[in-house]
């Protein structure tokens, strides 16, 4: 059984340096994907994928890979549908978790304010990134990781 990987959608992720930092402590890998070129540390467990500038490319490597036992950070909704449904565990970088029991209406909530947008209506965008949402994605990684862990150690023990 391969260990976690965390798959980051990089090209506007606030908390890339947070998940470096966490991974190294667990030991785990960490695939780092964006349209384009994009700087990540010289360490063996980082791995940059440059997946292209297609218009989802980024988001259809994450998804055709992350499955159960990985862990996806990223706000992209529909990204994220794609990566619960694939089993993995998928966390917004303000800490937000996305499940099979939020996602939907996450969606339905994110394609209700597109069509608002696109007919005209001023709908505002999302709130600024606060430091406190800094640290709550770090405990929202801490925890999943170490969640993952232990269903890994009971199922070894099964």
């Amino acid at each position: 059984m391969n260990p976690p990987r965390i798959y980051v959608d990089a090209d506007a992720c606030p908390v890339k340096e947070e998940i470096y930092r966490v991974a190294a402590r667990f030991g785990l890998p960490v695939s780092v994907v964006a349209g384009n070129f994009i700087r990540v540390p010289n360490d063996p467990l980082i791995e940059r994928i440059a997946a292209g500038s297609g218009m989802d490319a980024a988001d259809d490597w994450i998804a055709e890979r992350a499955g159960r036992g990985d862990i996806v950070v990223t706000s992209d909704i529909p990204l994220a549908s794609r990566c619960v449904k694939a089993g993995a565990e998928v966390i917004a970088p303000n800490g937000k978790p996305f499940t099979e029991q939020s996602i939907g209406m996450t969606l339905a909530v994110r394609n209700l304010m597109t069509d608002l947008r696109s007919s005209g209506e001023v709908t505002g965008g999302p709130r600024s990134f606060a430091p406190r949402d800094r640290s709550t994605f770090l405990s929202a990684l801490d925890q999943t990781i170490r969640r993952i862990q232990r269903q890994r150690a009971e199922q070894k023990q099964n």
